[in-house]
């Protein structure tokens, strides 16, 4: 018997409690790595060049939720102008996708830097997003309107993995997030920025 997918967690975010004895002993070495990071960053006279493969690296990753197959390799090869025959259209396709979401990634970054970040922000992303690829006739830069899911390939929204939030209540979790986003409601910043992560669960586009 299949087990019941997962549903969003609409009015539970950000979490009114957190089990901190949990969470305190992974704190230390998190922030230890990232201050070793940090400190092999500020070595690199242009931070890009390590920098690059791993947003390309992401965005491979974060495309496969919706379908896409294509690995870094041949992102970077397809990118380079290479025309072996293995490359099929769809192969193309999913590239296209891939580098989309490496090129809205970039201005992103800019934006951020410059003022708070909103979802005007990430709406501009999707934008982006979307540009020439695959749904770009499905309203790029705006929320659904319809209730989506997330499983096997053909699956009813019974069989799903997981459900997110309901089209009529997804403005109002997004203004949960980006409240959330700007405030300093917890007082550490690592576990902050990974609740912030669980709750980009909502699949707003």
């Amino acid at each position: 018997m299949n087990a019941k997918p997962v549903q969003y967690h609409f009015g539970k975010f950000p979490p009114k409690n957190l089990d901190w004895p949990r969470l305190i002993p992974l704190i230390g070495p998190s922030n230890a790595g990232l201050a070793r990071y940090d400190g092999l960053l500020s070595a690199i006279p242009n931070v890009h060049v390590l920098l690059s493969p791993l947003i390309t690296q992401e965005a491979v990753l974060s495309s496969k939720i919706e379908g896409t197959l294509v690995t870094m390799g041949e992102v970077l090869e397809i990118e380079a102008g290479g025309e072996p025959e293995r490359f099929t259209a769809r192969k193309r396709d999913d590239a296209e996708e891939v580098l989309n979401y490496r090129n809205a990634m970039r201005p992103c970054v800019g934006e951020i830097e410059r003022r708070p970040f909103s979802q005007q922000i990430l709406r501009g992303a999707h934008g982006m997003l979307m540009k020439g690829v695959r749904g770009r006739d499905k309203s790029p830069g705006g929320y659904r309107e319809v209730q989506n899911w997330i499983g096997l390939k053909g699956c009813t929204i019974e069989q799903a993995t997981f459900v997110p939030v309901a089209p009529e209540h997804l403005q109002q979790g997004m203004d949960d997030w980006e409240g959330y986003f700007g405030s300093t409601a917890e007082p550490d910043a690592l576990v902050h920025r990974e609740l912030l992560n669980i709750a980009e669960g909502t699949e707003v586009f």
